[in-house]
């Protein structure tokens, strides 16, 4: 282990070997990523760039435009059919289980020895290859910065500002409870490196569409206290995103932001979304203290983490409401 910074927690041997043993890498995380997805697989991806390996980063739904100014070290792919080459090896970081990879990769996963990095508290240890799954990880994030250090690579460039990006997504800036003291020593020898933060949370955040802003200031009037107030929630329709002109990545983010009211004990944004004639509702949970959130979501195949989990319901934003209401009620009953 590196001795530029204390880890509580050192990178496995199998998940080392199988990175140094293999030529060509494929790099994934869960499907509709958010920060800590795509920065924990580019801060992957760089560091095996570094070491000369081939690597490629795909995820179904690409990069989000909010993340758009990281850089990939080869373009990112979301069609299998558009590979340059047949993986080695699989890495798939941030995933719950393996189905949250996508339905594209898992004839692949089946066939090509797979790597499980992660930090969600049920993850099953699905890696063929070898697991790492550390629920007291503050984000998937921690544990590629681990590896890179191991490796030999050090944390500057886009690997450092990728790095940054999924420390910060999973810890609210660094200001939830999961924050780790191993996550700020990341940050700081990120900044120690060089890592110019206030050039770098310029990007990530002063980069509203207009769009996106009529999205929020609808979303804000027609949030709903629920609950004696203890409950906010906000419907996403197919609908407001439409005649928004607004994307679905230009949610994100909202469900914090109910958070911010004082009563409110649990934050729920519903999300309608359609693929393949099907609707389904993409529901965001959040919480603070010890109140748990992990319970309502699992009711549904969903999961994540004590203070923010999800889940997928196969039904419009009203019903997934009144479906999730009696869950969310045994928090404070």
């Amino acid at each position: 282990m590196t001795t530029e910074i204390k880890a509580p927690y050192a990178v496995p041997s199998d998940i080392l070997g199988a990175l140094r043993s293999h030529s060509r890498v494929l790099v994934t995380a869960h499907t509709h990523p958010d920060g800590d997805a795509i920065g924990s697989c580019l801060t992957l991806a760089w560091a095996l760039h570094s070491l000369g390996k081939e690597v490629c980063v795909f995820n179904e739904d690409g990069i989000p435009g909010f993340l758009s100014f990281l850089e990939a070290p080869t373009p990112v792919v979301t069609r299998l059919e558009d590979l340059p080459w047949r993986p080695e090896l699989i890495a798939v970081l941030d995933c719950g289980d393996r189905s949250r990879a996508g339905e594209a990769l898992q004839e692949l996963m089946d066939a090509v020895p797979t790597l499980d990095i992660d930090h969600h508290l049920a993850n099953p240890h699905f890696g063929s290859a070898g697991n790492w799954a550390v629920p007291t990880a503050s984000a998937t994030g921690e544990l590629a910065g681990l590896i890179a250090l191991e490796l030999g690579v050090p944390l500057k460039g886009p690997l450092a500002e990728a790095l940054y990006v999924a420390l910060a997504s999973d810890t609210g800036n660094f200001s939830y409870g999961n924050t780790t003291p191993c996550a700020l020593r990341l940050t700081a020898l990120l900044r120690e490196q060089g890592l110019d933060i206030a050039a770098l949370r310029e990007k990530l955040e002063n980069n509203w569409s207009e769009a996106k802003l009529r999205l929020w200031g609808r979303l804000m009037s027609e949030t709903r206290l629920l609950e004696g107030g203890r409950l906010a929630a906000a419907c996403v329709s197919r609908a407001a995103l439409a005649e928004t002109g607004s994307r679905r990545e230009d949610a994100e983010g909202f469900v914090e932001q109910l958070r911010r009211l004082a009563g409110v004990r649990v934050s729920l944004l519903l999300r309608e979304e359609e693929k393949d004639g099907r609707l389904f509702t993409k529901a965001s949970l959040r919480s603070s203290g010890s109140d748990s959130v992990r319970e309502a979501a699992a009711q549904f195949g969903g999961g994540g983490h004590k203070n923010a989990a999800g889940a997928t319901l196969a039904m419009d934003a009203e019903s997934a409401l009144e479906a999730l209401l009696p869950f969310l009620r045994d928090i404070w009953n």
